[in-house]
């Protein structure tokens, strides 16, 4: 019931404001099971809700903006899996903490550079992606910052992200399954929470227009610094 409650949320979450689920989520279900299966459950449901808002919006990507991070990713995902493979419990969820902690400083003292130019910025976003998503399943926060400096519109930066958050996720899976991380338990606890996960979603695309972004965003930032503390002191 708790599992399905914090998936729930990080799935309104995810649709009223844009955030990635697997960053809301594993705030907090490193306390209710093993990191790893946490981890891979959430990119689960993370390359299936990334499938689902590109195919709109695929007419809007430019290859040319993902094609470096993409050769990144490929990179990188190989030691991030293998992190969360062979890493004790405990360092991964300080891990997961501190990357946590890390995302709520950028957001809360606004240190966004105005412009990266260059391939170099474009393959070290996605390398650090890769290692990120594979080792704790948050492969969002280096291509966020990356895309935020690139002069993307709003619509072509959306699809660019979810272009490669669908390769960057399947590429990752493909490593938990190799590494033998997709478990019959992650399908079952996948199965079990796809209706609140839905619902979740669901709900937050209906209530978007109907919510202070300001105030909602400030709120759920708050939850993250100081789930990610405790898991940085806890392990």
């Amino acid at each position: 019931m708790a599992g399905a409650l914090i998936i729930a949320a990080a799935s309104f979450v995810m649709g009223l404001a844009g955030f990635g689920i697997a960053l809301v989520a594993l705030a907090f279900l490193p306390f209710l099971m093993e990191p790893a299966t946490a981890v891979v459950l959430m990119t689960v449901y993370a390359i299936v809700f990334a499938l689902a808002v590109f195919i709109p919006l695929r007419r809007d990507v430019t290859l040319p903006g993902v094609t470096d991070l993409l050769i990144g990713t490929l990179a990188g995902t190989p030691l991030g899996v293998w992190a969360l493979a062979t890493l004790p419990a405990g360092t991964l969820r300080r891990l997961i903490g501190l990357v946590l902690v890390g995302v709520v400083v950028l957001e809360w003292r606004g240190l966004y550079p105005a412009r990266l130019s260059g391939r170099r910025w474009g393959l070290g976003a996605g390398l650090l992606a890769g290692v990120l998503g594979g080792a704790v399943g948050t492969p969002g926060p280096p291509v966020i910052l990356y895309a935020t400096t690139q002069g993307w519109g709003p619509r072509t930066m959306k699809a660019n992200l979810q272009a490669f958050f669908v390769v960057n996720q399947a590429v990752i899976l493909a490593g938990y399954w190799w590494a033998g991380l997709l478990t019959a338990e992650v399908g079952r606890l996948a199965a079990g929470f796809a209706v609140p996960a839905i619902l979740g979603v669901a709900a937050g695309v209906r209530l978007f227009d109907r919510v202070d972004h300001v105030r909602f965003r400030q709120i759920v930032f708050a939850l993250l610094g100081l789930s990610g503390l405790v898991l940085l002191a806890r392990g």
